[in-house]
Formats: structure tokens, sequence, C-alpha cells
């Protein structure tokens, strides 16, 4: 058994759907020796399945098989055994059964993040189909993880070129404008405010916030609720010091560049903020669950069930997950620390100042 002194950022990594492109980014990020400098990863999986795709890519990583999360090894891609069974495997093929795998190793993984036993979760893409159930009614990770873990989500995705924030996620169109309201847009700006606190360590954040019709409404002309819902939104949380701006129309404020003035960009529903992330961040994107107590990020795409096998699937986004993930995890331990000497410096100032007026 190797000693906790002997690892670094623990970092736990659903499969993902077995049948997609997870196991090949998993293994082609942990084949390069120098991310283990920085980490000690753990898949919860089976050695059967990455030694399968091992092969089939004729890749060369080694394994550690583990059956405790108290055994992981450093240097090495650990995989923490859930199955014995063999399991039939059909790369490209959607299937319910394989869909039970990805929800298993996804469950035990964040029960892992939930006691401590790893210190961040990477999830490998699932099909959002497969993995529901009786057991599993969840359209995806965010949801299942704002039930199990603290504190209210926010999907952030992240890059060096933008941040965009979301006030509505995986969510019908039709549906959308009835879930805009001021609550939501405050309670969002204000998780992102936070998070790139302490998160990105962003002292004071300068965000943007894009309207939801064409052109902002057009004074009421194409809906109303940017000036009824929106702007008041905005003008109230002006009000209590917050560095937020808009609502600004989308088309334009990406096309002339302006998101590279402010520190991230909320956005009211999924197209309108992912499709310029995502050309943007130029496959370097991540998806990270703001808000929560624990740190969870994965990549910016899906299981890409066309691609599967041919081993050209494209690791960067995933590496860059698992990057993110432990940046992140030092930056909240740096914020935390620093608030402690804060709060110390603070009371013995007091102290101080009590007894001079004794």
């Amino acid at each position: 058994m190797h000693k906790k002194k002997d690892l670094k950022v623990k970092v736990g990594i659903s499969v993902g759907d077995i049948n997609g492109i997870g196991p090949e980014i998993i293994l082609k990020t942990f084949s390069d020796p120098r991310i283990f400098d920085f980490c000690t990863p753990v898949v919860f999986a089976s050695t059967r399945v990455l030694s399968y795709y091992r092969k089939a890519l004729n890749m060369d990583i080694q394994l550690m098989g583990i059956s405790h999360l108290g055994n992981m090894a450093p240097k090495r891609l650990n995989v923490l055994n859930l199955w014995r069974e063999v399991i039939n495997i059909e790369m490209g093929k959607p299937d319910k059964e394989i869909g039970k795998y990805a929800v298993d190793s996804f469950k035990k993984a964040v029960e892992a993040l939930k006691l401590g036993q790893i210190d961040v979760l990477v999830t490998a893409p699932v099909n959002k189909e497969t993995i529901q159930s009786d057991e599993y009614e969840f359209p995806g990770h965010t949801d299942y993880l704002a039930e199990t873990l603290e504190g209210t989500p926010l999907m952030f995705m992240i890059s060096d070129e933008i941040k965009v924030g979301l006030v509505t996620d995986h969510l019908p169109l039709k549906y959308v404008s009835t879930q805009i309201t001021e609550k939501k847009i405050r309670e969002k700006v204000k998780i992102m405010h936070e998070s790139l606190q302490k998160d990105f360590a962003v002292d004071k954040p300068k965000i943007a916030v894009l309207g939801l019709n064409p052109h902002c409404g057009d004074g009421g002309l194409i809906g109303k609720e940017d000036e009824e819902i929106i702007v008041p939104a905005i003008e109230s949380l002006k009000n209590e010091d917050y560095f937020v701006f808009g609502p600004y129309s989308a088309d334009g404020f990406f096309r002339s560049g302006h998101h590279r003035k402010f520190d991230a960009v909320l956005a009211m529903y999924h197209d309108q903020g992912l499709i310029p992330f995502k050309i943007l961040s130029r496959g370097k994107g991540v998806n990270y669950t703001a808000g929560l107590t624990r740190i969870r990020t994965s990549p910016d795409h899906g299981v890409a069930y066309d691609i599967t096998g041919k081993n050209i699937a494209d690791p960067t986004s995933f590496r860059e997950a698992v990057y993110t993930a432990i940046d992140i995890f030092k930056r909240r331990k740096e914020f935390e620390e620093l608030r402690e000497n804060r709060l110390e410096t603070e009371e013995k100032t007091n102290s101080n100042n009590n007894e001079q007026t004794e």
C-alpha cells in the first residue's frame, strides 16, 4: 500500500459510454507520463475494459488494477475494478446495457468524491439516452450532481479564450423563455462571480450578460423578456456592487470580440453560449460544474460513435479537463488559506484594539 504522502491530486475518472470514445481518450491522455507529475488518476471501470481498448488501439500504457482506493499507485493509471464479468463491447453502438455500466461508474466515482477518497472528478462522455432507467432518470451528469452534492450547479464552459455560463442548459428551446427569471439570472451571476474568485483567482470579476431575444427584443418588438426580466436583474446586481453588464445581443457581441473585455459571459440557453464557445475554444474547451462544494469537469464533446475504435479521437479536451480540475483544486486550497489568514489577522487586530481601549 502506498502512503498518502506519495499521492498528488487524486483524480477520479468515470469511464463514460464504453462503446464510445471515452476509453480511448482516457488512455491517450495518460499515455504521456508527464501528467503523472501533477496527479494520481483512477478510472472507475475494470482493467478488462481498458485492456480491450489498449489492445485494439495498439497502445503502450501500463494499467494498475486495484480493488480499493487506498491502493492507488503513483505514476500509474489506476483502475478500480468495479466489474469482474466480461462485457460485450461493440464500438460505436448505442446500448442500454452499456449505459448501465456508465451510470455505475459515475455513481461510484461521485460517492468517492463525496467521501473525499478522490479530490476531483473528471467524467468521460455518456449517451444521455442509453443511461436512462428506473434507477437513473437524470438527463445527464449535472442534475445527479446537483441532487447528490452540496451547492447549486452552474454549467460553466472554460477555455483560455473564453468562459461561458448558462442560465438554462439541457432544456428544449420551447421551454427556455419560461425558465428565464430575474431570480435565476441573479443566482447564476452570483455563482459565476464566486467561482471566478475562488476557482480562477479573479479578484473583481467582470461579467457580461446576453439577451434572450434577437437584438435584445428591439424595445419589446421581438419579445419583452429582455426589458422586463434581464435588465432589472442586471440593475439589481449592480446595486449590490457586482461588475455585471448588458444585456448584449449575442450575434454582435461575439462577432466584434466583446467577450475579450470580460472575465466571463452568461448566456440564456445552451446553443446561444455553446456554439460560440466551441468555435472559439478550438477543441480545448472544458465543461466545469461550478457552484458545488466538490470539483467536476468533463470534455466539451460527446461519445462520438462515428469515430470510435478508429484511433483518431482527439484527447485534447479530456486532457484539458484533467488539468483544469487539478488547477481549480489547488486554487481553492489557496483561496481558503488566504481567507483563513485574513480572518486570523482581523481577529488579532480586533483583539489588540480591544486591549488598548480597556
